[in-house]
């Protein structure tokens, strides 16, 4: 049975080798994974000691096998009744393995975060794989999304 749990920051190395596995299978990495791995269990044990960024962690057998991250973006104050908060949700990755619903119930966990802070939206970009994923849980594609992808 997978268990699905709050990351916290002992947790950094073994994520970060997940997200290695996640994003180097779409692109051609420009570090080593042991660069790549370093770097990034750094940032995400900042992120997640920090409380700047929020994880679940699914686990199989005391092994992390997937994993989902959230971070609450601050709308400017409303006059009306609005919420303030969206939930931008990424990196929901379940190594091949071990899928089979698990990713769902990442996303559920962080879905239900998004409920007890009373967040208005929760935003994410999605691979064409994971698409059905999220229409199941009643996310849409909305047309009124503008998006600047700036020069490098």
């Amino acid at each position: 049975m997978v268990d699905i749990r709050t990351g916290t920051p002992h947790d950094a190395r073994r994520l970060a080798e997940l997200r290695w596995e996640f994003r180097a299978s779409k692109t051609t990495p420009v570090e080593t994974e042991k660069q790549f791995v370093m770097r990034c269990a750094a940032w995400m044990r900042e992120a997640l000691d920090a409380g700047a960024w929020r994880a679940w962690v699914a686990v199989d057998n005391k092994v992390i096998v997937g994993q989902t991250w959230a971070q609450l973006v601050s709308k400017l104050p409303n006059p009306a009744r609005e919420r303030e908060q969206h939930l931008y949700i990424s990196n929901v990755f379940v190594t091949p393995y071990a899928r089979g619903g698990v990713g769902t119930r990442l996303l559920d966990a962080a879905i239900d975060f998004a409920r007890e802070r009373n967040v208005d939206r929760v935003f994410l970009w999605s691979s064409d794989n994971s698409r059905t994923m999220y229409q199941r849980r009643g996310f849409a594609v909305r047309d009124n999304l503008f998006e600047l992808a700036l020069d490098r």
